[in-house]
């Protein structure tokens, strides 16, 4: 009995948590997308200068995440020529959900002084 045939096409790889979509071309460029947006955070042209055969997501596993060293996500790309390279996705920079209220409370207690300074007796 002969191999089973190579399926005609496979879902682009997608990390662990089904975060981000790792690309190759046909040119050679690797990027990283946000599944859920398709919103681009990682672009490289021409990162092989050759057909990019395959990606896949460095595991989120407790090894993988060793290998990340503080960046949210890295994507290994193959190409034509058998040459390997890694991709890293820089962790992105985040408020704190504490910060971020207390600049809502702030700009709210704002607009409430500007009010009762355009029209005393406003409350």
């Amino acid at each position: 009995l002969g191999a089973a045939p190579a399926p005609a096409h496979l879902p682009p790889p997608c990390s662990d948590s089904g975060t981000f979509l790792g690309l190759g071309t046909v040119t050679g460029s690797v990027a990283i997308h946000i599944a859920f947006s398709l919103q681009r955070l990682y672009y490289v042209k021409e990162a092989h200068g050759i057909v990019v055969t395959d990606v896949a997501f460095v595991p989120e596993s407790r090894r993988g995440r060793e290998l990340l060293a503080g960046n949210e996500a890295a994507l290994l790309s193959v190409a034509v020529d058998s040459r390997c390279k890694l991709h890293l996705l820089p962790s992105r920079r985040s408020l704190p959900v504490w910060l971020l209220l207390l600049l809502c409370a702030g700009l709210i207690v704002a607009a409430i002084l500007l009010l009762q300074l355009a029209f005393p007796g406003f409350l």
